[in-house]
């Protein structure tokens, strides 16, 4: 059975950045790419992951890989399509380069011959495809296992970690020691962060490139009023009002509209004047729903008229998550206990996966129409739902860990808490609502910020030049800072 599944990968033209980043970002963009096309020499650039859709990796791979097709590059994407023994013992791995302890269970042999039997075996189907001259990026804990198989055959192999936790456990420890032997066969390693650079990889192999997003996916691209009104209405998430549009444009740049509903645990619909208060997270124990729920009805709800909205993707659709649907009952577990007068502000919803980017169009609607948008994660490898929120100037308030430290300036453009704090996380809340001009030019710094250092052609251009460094026999460098992209 083979245990690889292709990914399609549109190919979109990179030109509709220029306006955004000017022109002489935009010249050194096209000067890389015809770098890489000229040392690839029509070899492919594959990437590897565990999931096509749900989390922020599947969501930059689809736009990474469109405008690197759309330059004339050969990115191909593949899934890792492991059984639910095999992702129980990822997603243990996941919790444990967190620092959490997630099922409780240990990393013992058992697991590794669960993770070697899927990992070994993909490894030798992708090394039969790959031809002489490809470079292959492998993305997070899911893959690693994949590399030994990978550099038997001389495949160049860059591995990418997407996750990570200030400081250092003994679980931590352990997740690192059980995938150690595997990734230092590696070419290269990618990290989010300095702090999360493993400390005993080869500083000469390491690389530092922060996760980014596409201002022009149906995710982050611009939407009117009518067109949020109107793809909420559509989606099932708010009433509708006459002159909703629930249009969007696609990756291709084809016309999409939002046809599927959500499925909402709530007491009534949202109304279009109902001010809102919006996380977006995977059910995952990590991105704290039940705090995120606790926190809003212990502190904000009695003070202010606000609803919460959690949202996160329909949990059969997340294939290397097998917590997702545990994790969603609790919380719903949650809301029904409460009382009907608090129930009446909650909202928790179940977004379609069926057709991502219809899911993405949604979530950006979503992210327009809130007031104030919360990431109250417990751990955070970096938290594009950060990112996307400030793209879209909105105030956010999220806990202080990890890469969202390094998206938010505290009191310029977010507010900063400490992740088990509810009354600090509703006080933060209820002073942006309270105070609707600090929280507007909260935005305007947000979206300016993002605009300066996480939009992804400052990523693809990290990408092309590690790229360049391993395919010619050259270490990238000690201190990865590579290029920003900007002037």
């Amino acid at each position: 059975m083979a245990l690889l599944s292709s990914v399609p990968i549109a190919a979109v033209p990179p030109d509709r950045f220029e306006p955004l980043i000017g022109p002489a970002a935009y010249r050194r963009l096209t000067e890389r790419f015809a770098r890489a096309r000229d040392l690839l020499g029509g070899h492919a650039m594959w990437n590897i992951n565990s999931t096509s859709r749900g989390g922020g990796v599947a969501e930059m791979l689809v736009s990474l890989l469109a405008y690197a097709r759309g330059a004339g590059i050969d990115g191909r994407w593949e899934v890792i399509e492991g059984d639910e023994p095999f992702f129980r013992v990822t997603k243990r791995i996941h919790n444990q380069l967190h620092g959490e302890e997630g099922d409780g269970l240990p990393l013992d042999q058992a697991a590794r011959e669960r993770y070697e039997s899927v990992t070994h075996a993909a490894g030798e189907e992708l090394a039969s495809r790959v031809a002489p001259g490809d470079i292959v990026l492998l993305h997070d804990p899911q893959t690693v296992g994949m590399i030994p198989a990978l550099k038997r055959r001389g495949v160049p192999v860059v591995w990418r970690c997407h996750v990570g936790a200030d400081g250092s456990n003994s679980l931590m420890s352990t997740a690192r020691n059980f995938l150690r032997d595997y990734l230092r066969q590696a070419d290269a390693y990618v990290f989010s962060r300095e702090q999360y650079v493993w400390e005993d990889l080869d500083p000469g192999k390491t690389v530092l490139i922060a996760p980014s997003i596409d201002a022009f996916s149906p995710k982050n691209q611009e939407l009117s009023g009518s067109q949020v009104a109107g793809i909420l209405a559509a989606a099932g998430l708010q009433e509708a009002v006459a002159a909703g549009d629930p249009s969007f444009v696609r990756m291709d740049g084809s016309p999409g509209r939002v046809e599927r509903h959500a499925e909402v645990d709530e007491w009534r619909r949202l109304r279009p004047d109902d001010t809102v208060v919006l996380q977006v997270s995977r059910w995952d124990r990590l991105k704290d729903p039940l705090g995120v729920i606790d926190g809003f009805v212990r502190y904000v709800l009695p003070r202010s008229t606000a609803h919460l909205v959690y949202a996160g993707p329909s949990v059969e659709s997340v294939a290397d998550d097998p917590e997702g649907k545990g994790v969603l009952e609790e919380a719903s577990a949650r809301f029904a206990s409460l009382p009907s007068r608090d129930r009446e502000r909650l909202h928790l919803a179940t977004l379609p996966m069926a057709d991502f980017e219809e899911n993405a169009a949604i979530v950006n609607a979503l992210q327009r129409r809130a007031q104030v948008v919360v990431q109250k994660s417990i751990a955070e490898g970096f938290g594009l739902t950060v990112a996307e929120a400030m793209w879209k100037r909105r105030p956010v308030v999220a806990s202080r860990i990890g890469g969202i430290q390094d998206q938010i300036v505290d009191g310029r453009s977010g507010r900063l808490v400490r992740p088990r704090d509810p009354a600090g996380y509703g006080e933060a809340v209820r002073g942006l609502l309270d105070d609707p001009g600090y929280a507007a030019s909260m935005g305007e710094e947000a979206y300016r910020r993002v605009r300066g250092g996480y939009l992804g052609t400052r990523s693809l251009l990290q990408y092309i030049a590690l790229f360049e460094r391993v395919l010619v026999g050259e270490g990238p460098p000690a201190d990865a800072s590579l290029e920003s992209g900007y002037a």
